[in-house]
């Protein structure tokens, strides 16, 4: 590796610069002297972990020594950020990695980014992806450095929302920390609310308490305060609720009409909603998902709908005639143009599907004309045979 050729490089100069002194008594120099702060930074004399370690002290007494703000100060600083990112590449040397690993069902795939910034979500320290091999689930997103990999204890999320597609729907079911024998619910730490010895961290969603190192105070929005109260605030929750959220969020499975049925009636955009636009619709309009709620609230699904409808309209009604052949005559007025049933002056009868003007259907106080033709039939052929 070009690194450490340099690395071994400056240490060969610096033995032969000690011979020439001819100093015995002189401990060895870790290129942290005045008269190498001229040199360009990363060239660093100290090639193993003890040598490193003494250079790291050396840089700690010296940056305190030196005047502050100087220039020797500041090419210190940089010198010790350097020598302990060193350090914990020798600790943590890169071998032959594989580029993919399965484990608790989750498929690590090896990163390859080295300027991005992440947080390991075994050991919650920050991944130098300059220096250090590290892995990110591709189902669940999961990060970790390649050292955790074998400390991995929790499953991938993916495979709970593959088996269990189902949200909890009460707000918050906290069950107290006695019930939880005041250990963390995911990795069983212990942890109390004065933060001795570790702070515990509700999860909005899961209503239980987290260790710092399971709960980051990730924000999310919670399904139940949604349904229940049409409430999009985002809520701390852990982490493993919050994949499980962002994985389930564009999902169809929320039956409202039966978890919570006045909802149509406080908010008016979902009766809007309920049109062909995502296929879940197409297939059923009684399911949605949490991203269709969202998109509710905030506009975006009824601007989309309608810019859908309109293009479905106008070629079922203008440009296709093997579609315009398919529309009903209202057989209660028999006047106007083709009736369909996404038109909003229309109603569909419920046994027959057949389409009326929506005011003519509501006035008649008969049956619908299809239905009564269809009883007729029925009534004729026993006859017949």
């Amino acid at each position: 590796m070009l690194c450490s050729d340099v690395y071994a490089g400056v240490k060969t100069e610096m033995f032969s610069c000690e011979t020439k002194s001819q100093n015995s008594d002189r401990p060895m120099d870790l290129g942290l002297a005045e008269d190498h702060f001229s040199r360009p930074v990363g060239l660093f004399v100290a090639s193993d972990v003890e040598q490193l370690k003494l250079a790291i002290e050396e840089c700690k007494r010296l940056i305190l020594e030196l005047p502050e703000h100087s220039e020797k100060q500041k090419d210190t600083v940089v010198k010790l950020i350097h020598l302990r990112l060193k350090l914990q590449e020798l600790q943590d040397p890169e071998e032959d990695e594989p580029n993919l690993q399965i484990m608790l069902e989750h498929r690590f795939s090896k990163e390859k980014s080295k300027s991005v910034k992440q947080m390991c979500d075994r050991c919650s320290t920050i991944i130098w992806g300059l220096i250090q091999t590290w892995y990110t689930c591709t189902g669940c997103y999961y990060r970790c450095h390649s050292k955790c990999m074998n400390l991995i204890n929790k499953p991938c999320v993916r495979s709970k929302v593959s088996h269990q597609s189902e949200y909890e729907l009460n707000i918050c079911p906290e069950i107290g920390l006695d019930k939880q024998d005041y250990r963390c619910s995911e990795c069983r730490t212990p942890i109390s609310l004065r933060g001795i010895p570790n702070e515990a961290r509700q999860c909005d969603y899961t209503g239980q308490y987290y260790c710092s190192s399971c709960h980051w105070n990730d924000t999310a929005i919670v399904p139940a305060r949604v349904i229940h109260n049409w409430e999009f605030e985002p809520r701390k929750v852990c982490r493993s609720s919050m994949r499980y959220l962002a994985l389930m969020m564009p999902r169809p499975v929320l039956r409202l009409k039966e978890i919570n049925p006045l909802l149509f009636n406080f908010v008016e955009d979902l009766v809007e909603i309920r049109l062909q636009d995502r296929q879940h619709f197409v297939e059923n309009d009684d399911m949605y998902s949490l991203q269709d709620l969202i998109d509710t609230s905030n506009g975006h699904l009824s601007c989309s709908l309608t810019e859908i409808h309109t293009t479905f309209a106008k070629h079922i009604k203008l440009d296709c005639e093997k579609c315009q052949a398919k529309g009903f005559m209202c057989e209660l007025c028999r006047e106007g143009d083709s009736l369909f049933p996404f038109d909003s002056h229309t109603s569909v009868c419920h046994d027959c599907l057949a389409v009326f003007h929506r005011d003519c259907y509501y006035d008649n106080s008969t049956m619908c004309p299809h239905c009564e033709r269809m009883l007729e039939h029925k009534h004729e052929v026993p006859l017949k045979l």
